[in-house]
């Protein structure tokens, strides 16, 4: 039987490498084709996919056993559950692999892409840009078509020709452009605060005007420091929490 072939990383040795590795398969299952296999390779074969030891992918395999993604069978193997809720609690432990995790395998609509002039909250980020690329997405629950979230994207304009629209219906930002060559990410900076839905944003989500909504902006940048990327998303109050672990080594 043929098994779902998930994504490969590169580990960061100084977070917990079950955390890691828990954070990637979980953006591969979320962001799956739907014709792609639903049984998951055997516990060894993950491990050394992974490059970790067999005790480390089963810790992987429970966080995301615990979070319905997938069901485990004694001599029949592990399955992806295709039915399994999705837009959990956005977990932030210092990975762009989990930025990655968090916004992959939601339904998104791309509503509009072009260019349009720097925004003055973002100015400070693209400072001898006029323009940037835009990309204006809805993402939803695939089982419910509940709206969950909507985001814009502010790409440096060498880089939108680079990008192909229809990877951003099933893909995040940061997943595409990790995967354009030359395109060295170093780390993304999130800010999240609590507003009230202006008349747009209640539209979008579905939500009556003035509901609380987290507002997120992520901050994308190589390792010169040039930002590449930065993302705002509304996300639904009453579908999202933050939760930030600290490492204190």
């Amino acid at each position: 039987m043929t098994s779902f072939a998930p994504d490969s990383i590169v580990l960061n040795r100084k977070l917990p490498l079950w955390y890691q590795v828990s954070q990637s398969l979980r953006a591969s299952i979320l962001g799956r084709s739907p014709r792609d296999p639903l049984r998951l390779p055997t516990e060894e074969q993950l491990a050394g996919h992974y490059g970790v030891s067999v005790l480390t992918m089963r810790q992987a395999l429970k966080e995301l056993e615990d979070e319905g993604l997938i069901t485990r069978h004694r001599r029949r193997g592990t399955f992806i559950e295709p039915s399994a809720r999705r837009g959990a609690p956005v977990r932030l432990l210092g990975s762009v692999d989990a930025i990655v995790a968090q916004q992959s395998g939601m339904a998104a609509e791309l509503l509009a892409h072009g260019t349009a002039p720097v925004p003055a909250e973002l100015a400070e980020f693209f400072p001898n840009l006029t323009e940037v690329a835009t990309y204006h997405r809805l993402r939803g629950d695939e089982k419910t078509g509940e709206p969950t979230n909507h985001a814009r994207n502010y790409v440096r304009p060498e880089l939108a020709d680079r990008i192909d629209p229809a990877d951003l219906a099933r893909r995040p930002m940061t997943k595409v452009l990790q995967d354009l060559p030359g395109v060295d990410i170093a780390r993304i900076t999130d800010t999240v605060q609590a507003r009230l839905a202006d008349p747009e944003t209640a539209r979008l989500l579905e939500v009556p005007l003035l509901s609380p909504i987290l507002h997120y902006t992520g901050v994308t940048y190589d390792h010169g420091g040039r930002v590449l990327d930065a993302a705002v998303i509304h996300y639904r109050g009453d579908r999202f929490s933050f939760t930030v672990t600290l490492d204190a080594t």
